[in-house]
């Protein structure tokens, strides 16, 4: 609070609420300057405690950190002021907590210092979760909001539609945090076989239904809405009420935010509550205080539920004023509180004006017959989604709030702009094939026959005396080849890409990317069906345990396409300057490597193993590294971390949760290259950690777990298996439980085991099942007596290629070997990521950046070495 004790020596300015909120979580700063994704993003102290917050001021990154992690407690943050000394994480030691134990008056303190002290919050004034979510929306940028979003909604978590800033009465509709939300849901037609069904929660017209409480009421909104979504005994607590945990705290910021959730069909009867999609809006705080927010309500849903104790004169005029409105109204009174003769005369005189009856007056008598009344409730947004009633999409609901004077976030000139670009790109696109030939003409045959060149280049180095015949012709034949690339020019969808990403402005660039991916996803082909046991992914949609040697789809077209493309453009035009061929005053793409160096620091994953050609593109990739390297400049210390594993074992998903990356995942959607993507160390946790950036690795699909011990294909995932783990620090070979370790990554450790390179390895075995499974506690998986099995059964083979055992067995006892239980808690799609993947991934990655800080990794490296090695694998 404001100082009471004023002096006319020094005036003070009463503070907003919302100013109050901010300054008590020290968000006060990033007011001007948004908290941006790549802050959050940051590898620091905290990310290897699982501390409790100290004081108002951790909460929202303790909030942020917990969400990264998909932890189902996240909004559950309370303050621990007593935590024993070493349980703290480094530089988070309360202050105030020191001040009230070594206070002592005889000091020589200043009166303003008390004064200021005494202000300070104390441990038993908790921040409402709602409010925290306000004030840390409020001072993020658009790409942060959208990552909030997609991570509260794979917890379950109720999503903000509307935000409130109770300042300056300028509410925002999240348009764009929520374009990110991608939901699968089974479809069943009123004839025929039912299917599942993939779209964006903005795009989906859906019934939907709206919960309001006017004057006072008895009964929870959000308790009811959270019973009326649960599938069967599956409780889930979408919406934040009163008896969670810190739920009784009087909001201070939050009053007038409206949340949405929705229920998804699974395709089992006994769990689908709707046979459709429908969509939930919760208004925050009483209509009469937020009648703007009420107004966008009545204009978009299918029916509103208004709660109250009482019908007073005031709420009879609000509620008469909508008379002309063709929404359905429904009353959920109590019969114990409020003035019942006075409601029963207010809404005897509504019924003819909202065109009900006495059917839409529903009363709770108690607290124990809540079950049939949400089986009532149920009933009736039933009957409503089954007669022909108003659907809107997320989209029809903006339009809706712009015409009542709502900013949409959406609405900002560098978005549009950037949405304006992308659709020339998309627009163009009928048939992804022929626009791949005729658009993108580089990744062709040319492509694809450079790359085997260069291949067979490679396996010549190894020849005691190479034909000098046969290696003058092959590079005859290359440098043709290049000489044909060259003499391309960059087609128009391509030039389109290159000005999208060489916008001066960061948020443009930001914006264009985004829409691109979502512009591309629409494009492409229709996806193959799959049966619910295999929807594990965080798109949501995990592949599940099904045979992986073949892929089962056609690549789809992606962001990675128009990046090959200008690769190919530039490994191109820097062959002939190597042969001399063409004068480097002549280069015209030189400057390419440097745009895509931008984009792997804003967090984009970039490309390391061309998906087409299964080649690392090198000219390419060490452009773009020495752009890195200059960029960096004294802060170039790179440890990287590679994850290795067949699609479809949950590898990008378990990088996703652990970082906070955006590795595409599911093998519908998941691009056949292996993928990098660059996490900053903070800067003062660098010194310790000894690296000041972790570059990531996601083998994607390059590694099929093909059984065959032979063949072309077996041969290349072994080299490409042993270049990953070659140029690794530390490797995670993700495996599905029950299932044996692909046999390339076998013979890749003993290819490794000759050179003496051996990086750290962490075998995680994941359970894709939705069925909990026993895991042991961390320090037991340290000890576990017994090597995996199928590294028993890889033993005469492996003797056979002259490999030592032995120290593969010593591999699995040496390291760690994690077993991470599933990850969904419930049957998706209304299943919340569950609480013990959460924290299993957690220990992982605390175990991951303790081994890299202890230097058990292999020596970390500079950008420069790391540019050596790929040159040299």
């Amino acid at each position: 609070g404001t100082n009471e004790t004023q002096d006319n020596d020094f005036p003070t300015v009463e503070r907003s609420r919302l100013q109050e909120m901010l300054s008590l979580l020290g968000l006060e700063t990033y007011q001007v300057q948004k908290l941006s994704l790549q802050d959050s993003l940051q590898i620091s102290f905290d990310s290897m405690k699982n501390w409790a917050p100290q004081s108002p001021k951790d909460l929202p990154w303790h909030f942020l950190r917990k969400l990264q992690a998909l932890n189902a407690e996240a909004r559950n943050a309370t303050m621990v002021l007593d935590t024993p000394p070493d349980a703290r994480p480094a530089g988070k030691e309360s202050q105030m907590e020191e001040e009230m134990i070594y206070w002592d008056p005889a000091d020589d303190i200043a009166a303003d210092d008390i004064y200021s002290f005494s202000e300070l919050p104390m441990p038993d004034t908790p921040v409402n979760p709602l409010d925290l979510l306000c004030a840390l929306l409020l001072s993020s940028d658009s790409f942060l909001q959208q990552e909030v979003l997609l991570k509260m909604s794979l917890c379950q978590f109720a999503l903000p539609l509307v935000l409130p800033d109770s300042e300056n009465h300028y509410h925002t509709f999240l348009l764009w945090a929520l374009r990110a939300v991608v939901r699968t849901w089974w479809f069943q037609p009123p004839r025929g076989l039912g299917s599942f069904r993939e779209d964006s929660v903005v795009l989906s017209r859906v019934p939907t239904f709206a919960f309001v409480r006017m004057d006072v009421s008895s009964n929870s909104k959000s308790q009811l809405l959270n019973s009326i979504l649960s599938p069967g005994c599956q409780q889930c607590d979408c919406f934040w009420h009163r008896d969670l945990n810190l739920g009784t705290n009087p909001r201070e910021i939050a009053d007038g935010l409206v949340e949405i959730s929705w229920f998804f069909p699974s395709g089992k009867e006994d769990l689908d509550v709707f046979p459709e999609p429908v969509a939930f809006l919760n208004l925050r705080g009483d209509i009469g205080s937020h009648w703007l927010q009420f107004k966008l309500l009545t204009e978009i849903s299918s029916a509103v539920f208004i709660l109250t104790d009482n019908i007073s004169k005031k709420e009879y005029k609000l509620l008469y004023s909508m008379k002309e409105s063709t929404t359905k109204y429904y009353f959920i009174l109590s019969p114990y509180r409020g003035k019942r003769n006075t409601n029963l005369r207010f809404l005897n005189r509504l019924i003819p004006v909202l065109k009900i009856d006495h059917s839409h007056v529903l009363v709770k008598v108690s607290s124990t017959d809540s079950e049939s009344f949400v089986r009532r409730i149920r009933a009736i947004l039933g009957s409503v989604v089954r007669s022909p009633c108003r659907r809107v999409s997320v989209e029809d609901m903006a339009h809706a709030a712009r015409k009542l004077g709502l900013r949409v976030d959406e609405d900002c000139e560098e978005c549009q702009k950037a949405k304006d670009r992308v659709e020339r790109i998309t627009r163009k696109i009928k048939d992804v094939e022929v626009y791949r030939r005729d658009e993108l003409r580089l990744q062709g045959d040319p492509g694809r026959k450079a790359a085997q060149m260069e291949r067979e280049f490679c396996q010549l180095q190894w020849i005691p005396e190479p034909p000098e015949k046969h290696r003058a012709e092959l590079r005859r034949r290359f440098l043709e080849l290049r000489m044909q690339q060259h003499g391309q020019e960059p087609t128009s969808g391509v030039q389109e890409f290159i000005m999208g990403i060489s916008s001066p402005s960061l948020g443009e660039r930001q914006y264009f990317l985004r829409w691109l991916e979502w512009g591309l996803a629409r494009v492409g082909q229709p996806r193959p069906k799959q049966p619910p046991e295999t929807l594990l992914t965080l798109r949501p949609k995990l592949g599940g345990a099904s045979d992986l040697s073949e892929p089962l789809w056609p690549e789809p077209l992606g962001v990675e396409h128009f990046l090959r493309e200008m690769g190919q453009f530039y490994e191109a035009e820097s062959c002939l300057v190597e042969a001399g061929r063409l004068p480097a005053s002549q280069r015209r793409f030189a400057h390419f490597p440097g745009l895509a160096m931008e984009l792997l620091l804003m967090g984009l994953p970039l490309e390391l193993v061309d998906g087409s050609t299964l080649s690392i593109p090198v000219r390419w990739v060490t452009g773009l590294l020495k752009e890195l390297h200059v960029r960096l400049d004294r802060r170039c210390r790179l440890v990287v971390l590679s994850t290795l594993g067949a699609p479809g074992t949950g590898k990008s998903t378990l990088l996703n949760t652990m970082f906070g990356l955006r590795f595409a995942t599911g093998r519908s959607c998941s691009p056949q290259g292996a993928f990098m993507q660059l996490i900053p160390v903070a800067e003062g946790f660098s010194q310790d950690l000894g690296c000041d950036h972790i570059l990531v690795v996601d083998s994607g699909g390059l590694i099929r777990g093909a059984l065959a011990s032979s063949g072309d294909r077996f041969e290349l995932e072994v080299s490409l298996a042993t270049l990953l783990m070659g140029l690794s620090n530390v490797t995670v070979v993700s495996l599905a439980e029950m299932k044996d370790i692909p046999p390339a990554i076998l013979h890749a450790f003993l290819r490794l085991e000759k050179t003496g390179h051996m990086p750290n390895y962490q075998f995680v075995y994941q359970s894709l099942l939705d069925v909990p499974v026993p895991s042991p506690k961390p320090r037991d998986r340290r000890q576990l007596p017994d090597p995996p099995s199928d590294l028993s059964r890889a033993a005469a083979q492996m003797e056979k290629q002259g490999g030592s055992f032995r120290t593969l067995v010593g591999l699995t006892e040496r390291q760690h070997v994690w077993h991470i239980p599933a990850l969904w808690h419930g049957v998706p799609p209304m299943a919340a990521v569950s609480l013990g993947y959460s924290e299993a991934i957690f220990e992982l990655k605390r175990c991951l950046l303790e081994n890299i800080r202890n230097g058990l990794s292999n020596q970390n490296k500079n950008i420069q070495q790391l540019i050596e090695l790929v040159r040299r694998l």
